[in-house]
């Protein structure tokens, strides 16, 4: 990948709006076919409200890009079919995966979030990489 997708970390931090997003992610060998070309990477996300109002996780939007620089977009409503409420202080862990058809990618996107008097806002997911282990015989 001729961008910096090579050098980004498997993980990711970023505060928008007192919402913090933590991204960790990891080759998932047991689910991958490189030999048909796919590849599977499992990723857990922590959103901790550090905010003094509750919040609610309305929808997200992931921009996947692969190392063939083939995008994919993801859209739909909340999360591993939820929309979790988030009272200040409080987090929400999920974990979800993720085909690509080269061993290295990267993930980032938005989540929509709602206040309780119901004004929306976008809250980002930073940049964080797909890289499968590499095994020389």
């Amino acid at each position: 990948m001729p961008d910096l997708a090579s050098e980004l970390a498997p993980m990711s931090d970023a505060v928008t709006n007192s919402i913090r997003v933590e991204v960790m992610s990891r080759h998932s060998p047991e689910n991958s076919r490189p030999q048909k070309g796919y590849w599977v990477f499992q990723y857990t996300v922590r959103i901790t409200n550090r905010g003094s109002e509750t919040v609610q996780l309305l929808s997200r939007h992931w921009i996947i890009t692969d190392a063939s620089e083939h995008t994919e977009e993801v859209k739909g409503p909340g999360v591993v079919g939820e929309q979790p409420m988030l009272a200040p202080g409080e987090s929400f862990q999920y974990s979800s995966w993720c085909p690509l058809k080269t061993p290295l990618g990267k993930m980032r996107g938005t989540y929509r979030m709602a206040r309780a008097g119901g004004a929306q806002f976008d809250i980002k997911i930073a940049p964080f990489a797909l890289k499968a282990a590499y095994t020389v015989n």
